[in-house]
């Protein structure tokens, strides 16, 4: 019966040992944790702290930075709008030089190609000149004159200069300068052109010399 009794003694207090045993553990793990959230706590409250810093220390670089654009003084855009006033009048004077030196050089040469292409007509007169000293053959001499009038008077087609018409056509003050009046026995001529004294010149579409006419009445 003793024995007993011991036995089932043990095996409370095995049983306690075991209740305590687990609690001790459990109490451990509590412990754990906490420290665990705490160290998190105070790690979150580092970030915040710097995260603070970092902002103070921006905003006092930045405000240097704000204090270097400033605007420019009255002073200051005045001397700038000056400077720019003088760098377009110097570019306008050049610009202004330039064009008027072209614009002499084109009219001094304006006429170069034409004068040019007249220079053979004036050949071909000097050597009609040679010729009539010593020609004894009127028609061939007719005949070169002729030629050379027939040059002249292409060179003036291929120019835009063409003969105004005038004889037996109505006279029109736009064309015609009359310089006297006849009178007519053919009743269809009076208000006409009855002879040309002069010829006129279209230059393409714009008369460049007036006719001078008589006028049959």
């Amino acid at each position: 019966m003793m024995k007993k009794k011991k036995i089932q003694s043990e095996e409370i207090n095995n049983e306690k040992g075991g209740e305590m045993n687990e609690n001790g553990t459990g109490s451990k793990e509590n412990e754990n944790i906490e420290e665990k959230s705490e160290t998190s706590f105070d790690n979150s409250a580092t970030d915040n702290m710097s995260a603070d810093q970092t902002e103070t220390i921006t905003d006092q670089k930045a405000e240097p930075d704000k204090e270097a654009k400033k605007e420019p003084t009255s002073e200051e855009k005045l001397a700038e709008m000056q400077d720019r006033y003088l760098r377009l009048s110097a570019e306008f004077d050049n610009y202004r030089k330039r064009t008027l030196r072209e614009k002499i050089e084109l009219t001094k040469h304006a006429g170069e190609n034409i004068l040019l292409s007249i220079v053979p007509v004036m050949d071909d007169f000097e050597r009609a000149l040679i010729h009539m000293e010593a020609a004894t053959d009127s028609a061939a001499l007719k005949s070169g004159i002729d030629l050379i009038y027939n040059k002249f008077n292409e060179f003036l087609k291929q120019n835009g200069i063409k003969e105004i018409e005038c004889l037996n056509k109505e006279f029109n003050v736009d064309l015609h300068d009359a310089i006297s009046k006849i009178p007519v026995q053919d009743e269809s001529m009076k208000g006409k052109v009855v002879d040309v004294v002069q010829k006129g010149y279209w230059l393409h579409e714009k008369v460049m010399r007036h006719a001078k006419v008589v006028v049959g009445e």
